[in-house]
């Protein structure tokens, strides 16, 4: 049995890999057909080209195709791509048309639901943190176990959304989270969940190639928004009720990197009085960007930031005697990640205002000198 499900998740990621990789080129020429381009118009942008921006649609294909072959048929299956495809009908929408945010984050919450009951995926259980009682466990009531969940899958397809900033880095970061969480589940026996694990690395390994800097091709919110639901409904059915101890430690490890880069930008924009879901150049990618990192530089500083974190959590899943050391360290990593957000944000924000405050002078002086003029 246990050799069955190897070959299936060996095979799952040949196939996610292959029809990935063999359709992104269609999916691009697709794109500019249709005019699904991402023009770069602002500072924000890392591009120099228009490039095609629905990418995630070959993600999705050969996600879709590995596990409709190879994943186990279940309800909690059903419910998953359910909800992955309100969310992959959106993402192209919003490639192509551009839809307001509240209307994505309304969506979002509905593929949620969705995951939470037609696939029965809710986060009900927690370890009791009060190592003297001798109940183990707390069991979340209905509406609070549906309220948390329903957070986690927003919060974190909103989080991988987020990173997508450069070119690869979504897509490689994604792999690195796949990875972990396939680790975690060959450990607990959650084989059906490493073969989705398995599929979703394969097709982001087969979307690289195209999506490496210089990038031919983007994802898109297309992809970026189904790896962050993909991602965080994993986390839940293969992690979150597995662990005793650290069942709560272990996700929030394998999704940091995106999940404080999102943290520390929301909390960074509510401080500014502007809206949490307002874009800005304050993420962690433009931070290394600015500090003098070239793009590359920088994706394989955020890969190497995200592998830590994974391998982290899988030896803290793993041992019971380094626990402790290795929680310090991931919480070091964590606050530099932090200081990295926050560093020069005082700075950048003076400089905002110096360059407004510039151009205003340069407005009153050339008003001046066309009075000047016109009086002479």
């Amino acid at each position: 049995m246990l050799t069955r499900q190897v070959l299936f998740m060996i095979f799952a990621f040949i196939v996610s890999f292959a029809f990935t990789f063999a359709t992104t080129p269609l999916v691009r020429r697709f794109a500019f057909k249709i005019g699904a381009i991402d023009i770069p118009k602002d500072n924000r942008r890392m591009h120099k080209k228009p490039t095609p921006r629905i990418g995630g649609l070959a993600i999705i294909f050969g996600f879709t195709v590995a596990t409709l072959c190879f994943a186990q048929p279940s309800r909690q299956l059903y419910g998953t791509l359910s909800g992955a495809a309100i969310i992959a009908i959106m993402g192209v929408i919003d490639d192509c048309k551009n839809l307001p945010a509240k209307l994505k984050f309304v969506i979002q919450i509905i593929a949620a639901l969705v995951v939470v009951f037609a696939g029965d995926i809710k986060i009900d259980v927690f370890t009791n943190p009060n190592f003297l009682s001798d109940n183990p466990y707390w069991v979340l009531p209905e509406w609070l176990s549906v309220t948390l969940t329903v957070i986690w899958i927003v919060f974190i397809t909103n989080a991988v959304n987020f990173i997508d900033g450069l070119d690869g880095l979504a897509a490689g970061v994604s792999a690195i989270m796949s990875i972990s969480l396939v680790f975690i589940s060959i450990r607990v026996g959650e084989y059906s969940i490493a073969i989705l694990g398995i599929a979703l690395m394969g097709s982001c390994f087969g979307f690289l190639p195209f999506n490496f800097n210089p990038a031919k091709i983007f994802m898109g919110d297309t992809g970026s928004t189904f790896l962050g639901f993909m991602l965080a409904t994993l986390s839940i059915q293969g992690v979150f009720k597995s662990y005793a101890v650290i069942s709560f430690a272990v996700p929030l490890l394998i999704l940091g990197l995106p999940l404080f880069d999102a943290l520390f930008a929301m909390i960074r924009r509510i401080l500014r009085g502007q809206s949490p879901m307002t874009a800005d150049r304050g993420h962690l990618h433009h931070r290394l960007v600015d500090m003098g990192f070239s793009q590359k530089q920088t994706v394989f500083i955020l890969y190497a930031i995200s592998g830590v974190l994974g391998i982290t959590a899988v030896l803290l899943a793993e041992s019971g005697v380094l626990r402790a050391l290795l929680l310090v360290i991931c919480v070091l990593i964590l606050l530099l990640i932090g200081s990295m957000l926050g560093k020069n944000s005082y700075v950048h924000q003076h400089q905002d205002n110096r360059n407004l405050t510039d151009d205003n002078d340069i407005e009153v002086e050339e008003v001046s000198d066309k009075k000047g003029n016109e009086d002479k």
